[in-house]
């Protein structure tokens, strides 16, 4: 089975007061490992993913550098003209990352 290509891993979330992400905790990919943790903005998570980046949601395995436990993948989804960003397949009405920790 080929590995699977992903360019991050996105940890955990934290949201504005009307439930938008206002940035994400993830680990990015630079080259054949990855990153420590990074802060990603709202704004600049849609850009890479507008960009064809992929990220999934997860965490990474203690003591194992660059081995996660992988969930689902990140999309953006079109929602009364502006996007969403979603997980899985549910049809989002306004940004949820499900099954990602708060902080």
């Amino acid at each position: 089975m080929a590995k699977q290509k992903f360019d991050g891993v996105i940890e955990a979330v934290h949201y504005t007061v009307d439930g938008q992400v206002e940035w994400v905790r993830a680990y990015e990919r630079r080259g054949a490992t990855f990153s420590d943790h990074v802060l990603i903005s709202r704004q600049e998570l849609v850009n890479k993913l507008k960009a064809g980046k992929q990220y999934l949601t997860g965490r990474r395995k203690a003591y194992l550098a660059s081995t996660f436990d992988l969930s689902q993948p990140v999309r953006l989804v079109p929602q009364d003209g502006h996007e969403v960003l979603a997980v899985g397949e549910a049809q989002a009405k306004r940004d949820h990352l499900d099954g990602v920790p708060v902080i």
